[in-house]
């Protein structure tokens, strides 16, 4: 993360407040009013002394050119990345090393000597959200995300989502007769990061980091035995019988989350390098947004590619970049958008409307999404709904968890009948000139147009 944001201050791609400014709201309402930028934000003097970075990945175009593709591409590159055995072949390229720059600093835990963040008016406390959980089972790790709310300086209630794989080490190790011990890293690899928000096979994860890095991803453990990777700041500690209420918490969709019953992890150790450097994700901004819920393109996109030929995935701002999503596919048969509509929707259980369109649309722009709707759509053979199946419960509109999942094939008919779709785009050479004056000077270089007189208005 501190190679990260050096090199990003370099290249003057990093946004820096260098005033005093508030862990309680000021921090995040800044984040939020600077992050459409799309450029990471470091914060010199939070609470004083503290350094905060956030919006790390706060967009398409940022996680591309850590990858080496383009923003257009992701979802084709991490889905031909899933699929290509590079995670196999990173298994050698997992090391653990027996030092560490979180090691600077080794002490009791102390939760109050960080900058833990409160974002709005309506949270129930301070809140790390940044924080990669690791844990180990039987030989099996897992690298993932939850958010904590912070209940003293030794306690943190986590969101562990039932069916997810920390929930069910979790679950396994209280079934045995014992706690379940755990790391957390803070301000880690930004494609550890990515790693971490990922599904992928268990215990799959810092493979997966190395396939993305193209290099060897470097572990350190702590003295509870768990590997973690290099971070800023980092906790040693144990999930047991102890549970917590936690919440409201501001979820990816701008509403806040339930209360619910949550674990409790209990922190046994605490290490940071001498000067930490804070990462906190803004809940419901890009960063957020991104982690969450880029991680399911690829996935669509190689479920879809089982069923048609599928062009590229999109899960829409307007859904949060979470419950709605674009398909495009080239079409060959009829039957295969729906087919294709049925394979996102399994591929992502959270997903609640998607539209599948043909290659000539650009699944990006919303406006010609919406003209593949409104001139390929007949709305009484076209529309796929699944009443009463399972959504995502942050949807604010499930009722008990339930909902109602809608589908669209936007795409055009095929043969004799697609002549009626063809699109008339003008493809003759037009020279425009735009004078200080205002007066425009416009010549159509058209066989089939008269020139357009000189408007002197």
């Amino acid at each position: 993360m501190r190679a990260y944001k050096n090199k990003l201050a370099r290249e003057g791609k990093l946004i820096e407040i260098e005033r005093d400014v508030a862990s309680e709201y000021e921090v995040a309402a800044l984040c939020a009013k600077v992050e459409q930028k799309g450029a990471p934000i470091f914060f010199h003097a939070v609470d004083g002394t503290h350094k905060v970075i956030m919006n790390v990945l706060g967009g398409r175009e940022i996680l591309a050119e850590l990858l080496g593709t383009t923003s257009t591409n992701l979802a084709h590159f991490l889905a031909a990345l899933s699929e290509s055995g590079d995670q196999e072949r990173s298994k050698g390229n997992i090391v653990i090393v027996e030092d560490s720059a979180a090691k600077e600093v080794v002490k009791e835990p102390d939760l109050g000597e960080l900058p833990v963040l409160t974002h709005f008016n309506g949270d129930s406390g301070a809140y790390i959200t940044g924080g990669v959980v690791v844990a180990e089972l039987d030989g099996v790790s897992n690298a993932s995300f939850h958010r904590m709310l912070v209940l003293d300086k030794k306690r943190v209630a986590a969101r562990l989502v039932p069916s997810r794989h920390l929930f069910n080490m979790h679950r396994e190790a209280l079934e045995r007769g014992e706690y379940l011990k755990v790391g957390i890293a803070i301000g880690v690899d930004p494609l550890i990061l990515l790693a971490a928000a990922t599904r992928v096979p268990p215990g799959k994860e810092f493979e997966y980091a190395t396939a993305l890095k193209k290099e060897r991803v470097e572990l350190f453990k702590l003295d509870n035995g768990i590997a973690i990777p290099h971070a800023e700041i980092a906790f040693e500690g144990f999930i047991g019988e102890e549970r917590a209420e936690e919440g409201p918490f501001l979820d990816i969709t701008g509403t806040y989350d339930k209360i619910r019953e949550a674990p409790v992890i209990t922190l046994t150790k605490m290490y940071h390098r001498r000067d930490p450097i804070y990462h906190a994700i803004l809940p419901s901004g890009r960063e957020h947004r991104l982690l969450m819920g880029l991680p399911y393109e690829p996935l669509i996109f190689r479920a879809v590619e089982r069923v048609a030929r599928v062009r590229n995935v999109f899960l829409t701002d307007g859904g949060c970049c979470y419950l709605h999503a674009v398909v495009q596919i080239r079409k060959t048969e009829e039957g295969e958008a729906k087919n294709a509509i049925v394979a996102a929707f399994a591929a992502h259980p959270s997903l609640k409307h998607v539209i599948i369109v043909d290659d000539d649309i650009d699944l990006f722009d919303p406006n010609r999404v919406e003209y593949a709707v409104a001139t390929r759509v007949r709305w009484n053979e076209d529309v796929v709904l699944i009443p009463g199946v399972k959504g995502s419960s942050l949807d604010p509109s499930s009722q008990n968890g339930l909902t109602t999942k809608i589908g669209i094939d936007a795409t055009m008919e095929l043969g004799a009948a697609a002549k009626k779709y063809e699109r008339v785009i003008h493809k003759h050479k037009v020279t425009t000139q735009v004078q200080s004056s205002g007066v425009h000077d416009s010549r159509l270089e058209n066989d089939d147009h008269k020139p357009v007189q000189e408007n002197k208005s």
